[in-house]
Order: structure tokens, then C-alpha cells, then sequence
């Protein structure tokens, strides 16, 4: 038997799962969720939000969340698979990067919470911070343990689509 090769970020993007679906959000999630229904997006779709995130502008994790769940009919985004679908298309596009390609992801487009970098993506806040700044973002240094922020990211935040 010969070892099995390893799944590349790509074909982690492309493998939905059997997703998206929605489902109730029921036990010990309506505590920190909330009443009614949770939409879990296939990692295509996350991908194929972050594509429509123009040079000089951004969007945040939440925002991604409040898209997908917008298209599902959902209560909510799922915070945590829509984070980890767009780790892994962040990966896939440094990929495509790395073996040349030109038209990828713009994953540096993505801030956490309060417009934070996000310190997981490819090359962490360093390479983060240098992608924003060449698309002209201001970046103010973190506080204490907390990462590097877009200033004014509120006024460059993109619209997204919900179709």
C-alpha cells in the first residue's frame, strides 16, 4: 500500500460536504446563537464572496456570515464553519499563488472582528499587513496581545451580494 497523497487546500475548497444546508439551532448553541435557524455554507460558496471584495475595499468575517445567511434564509451564518472556509480558501489561493497564478482569492481582504488581521491567513499579520498596504489601507499596530487593525475600515467595507 502506498501512502496516501495529501489533500491540497484546493481540493479541501472544492469538497462541499454535502453543504450548504440549514439547520436548527437547538441544545447548548441557543445560548450563544440565539433562536431559529443556522445556515452552513459550502466552502465554494465563502470563496465566491471573498472574490467579489474589490481592491481598496474590505469585509470582515461577520459580514461573510451575515451574506450567507441572508441567501439561505437563515437566522444566522455559522461562525464556525464560515471561519474555517475561509482559512482554507486563504490557503488554496497562496497555492495557486505559489504555482503562478495570477487571479486568486484576495483572502487579505478579510479582517476579524473590529477590522483585526487575521493572524492564520498565509504569512500571518505580516504578509496581511504589506497586501492591504500596497492597496493603500492604513494599518495601525496592535494593542497588547491583540493584532494589527485596518484604520477606517468601516468606510471601506464592500457590499455583498445575496443572491
Amino acid at each position: 500500500m502506498s501512502p496516501r497523497k495529501p489533500t491540497t487546500w484546493r481540493e479541501k475548497l472544492a469538497d462541499d460536504k454535502g453543504l450548504p444546508k440549514v439547520i436548527p439551532i437547538t441544545g447548548k448553541l441557543r445560548k450563544s446563537w440565539g433562536e431559529g435557524t443556522c445556515a452552513i455554507p459550502a466552502p465554494c460558496e465563502v470563496d465566491a464572496l471573498i472574490r467579489r471584495v474589490h481592491k481598496g475595499r474590505v469585509t470582515t468575517i461577520n459580514l461573510l456570515r451575515a451574506a450567507v445567511a441572508k441567501k439561505h434564509g437563515a437566522t444566522i451564518g455559522c461562525p464556525i464553519t464560515t471561519g474555517i472556509f475561509t482559512w482554507i480558501a486563504a490557503h488554496a489561493a497562496a497555492e495557486a499563488e505559489a504555482e503562478s497564478r495570477k487571479r486568486v482569492t484576495p483572502w487579505w481582504r478579510v479582517l476579524k472582528e473590529g477590522g483585526k488581521l487575521n493572524p492564520k491567513f498565509p504569512g500571518g499579520v505580516v504578509e496581511q499587513t504589506r497586501r492591504l498596504r500596497a492597496e493603500g489601507h492604513e494599518i495601525l499596530p496592535g494593542k497588547g496581545r491583540q493584532p494589527p487593525k485596518v484604520a477606517g475600515y468601516e468606510g471601506k467595507l464592500a457590499k455583498l451580494p445575496t443572491d
